[in-house]
């Protein structure tokens, strides 16, 4: 996936003979990887008029739907933009946390309309059959206003905030690449595969690691964010540091230098590095 200051390759080939690795197809019968069928885009949709078959009632289930209510309601935005951004959802609170949903209105002094649709991500999300959705551009535009930027100070285009999308959404897949190296040292212990609960972002809140690298004469990662993993049922955390690796990929979106590592949060993370440590030392 391109370059990182911590990836496991050689414990990984090392103990190639003694586990199955995590690109394999999962056991049969395992629930969280089931084979997910995408739903058909909805018959109204203008977009998909033509390729949209009659849609089946869905059977009633009891129970309520897992992970985050307004992830569910991303995938309205990556099937059919149009209707979706008709809704608005701008008065509905989401009761998981009391938050309202994401902002998909222009802002009053936006200079130009941004895209509403949403790319599903590959990364499946913890409690559900689906997978994390990315922000749309309004959305991203947005959430940068309420941070305090301003777009006059960037004279940015719609072409450069279609790149800021991409160059998000490759981050985030890289990095969830670098965690499945990481986790296939447990593929005996959780054959299904790692899934992903939540995550936080922590730009100023430099990482130990981050602190001592500077004090070393390296540059403080851009960004941090830390991610919590679930491993059939035991939540592990990963610490993703963020550094500037130059030009933009122009072909893969990539740019960023990815420190990927689980935290010492429990002595298994610690004995995941410490293997590392060793195969790196040996090879």
């Amino acid at each position: 996936m391109g370059a990182t200051l911590s990836s496991p390759t050689a414990t990984v080939k090392a103990e190639a003979l003694l586990m199955p690795q995590q690109g394999l197809a999962p056991p049969q019968g395992c629930p969280m990887h089931q084979e997910h069928q995408r739903r058909a885009p909805p018959p109204e949709c203008p977009m998909h008029q033509a390729l949209a078959p009659t849609p089946e009632p869905a059977a009633p289930s009891a129970e309520p739907a897992a992970g985050p209510v307004h992830q569910d309601r991303a995938y309205e935005f990556v099937e059919c933009p149009m209707k979706a951004a008709s809704k608005g959802f701008q008065t509905d609170i989401d009761p998981a946390n009391m938050m309202p949903p994401p902002n998909q209105m222009p802002a009053p002094d936006q200079p130009f309309s941004l895209s509403v649709s949403r790319e599903e991500s590959k990364i499946p999300r913890s409690g559900t059959e689906k997978n994390w959705v990315y922000p749309s551009e309004q959305m991203f535009w947005n959430a940068m206003l309420r941070k305090g930027w301003r777009w006059r100070e960037d004279d940015l285009s719609p072409h450069d905030m279609s790149n800021i999308i991409k160059i998000h959404n490759q981050n985030n897949e890289q990095a969830w690449e670098e965690i499945l190296k990481w986790e296939a040292l447990h593929a005996k212990e959780c054959p299904c595969g790692p899934t992903l609960t939540r995550f936080g972002g922590k730009a100023k809140d430099y990482s130990p690691r981050a602190r001592f690298r500077h004090w070393m004469g390296y540059e403080l990662p851009f960004d941090r964010h830390d991610w919590i993993v679930n491993r059939c049922g035991q939540e592990v955390r990963y610490i993703i540091d963020y550094y500037d690796g130059g030009e933009v990929d122009k072909s893969t979106y990539q740019f960023s230098i990815l420190d990927v590592r689980p935290a010492f949060d429990s002595l298994g993370a610690v004995w995941d590095r410490m293997r590392v440590a060793w195969w790196r030392w040996t090879s």
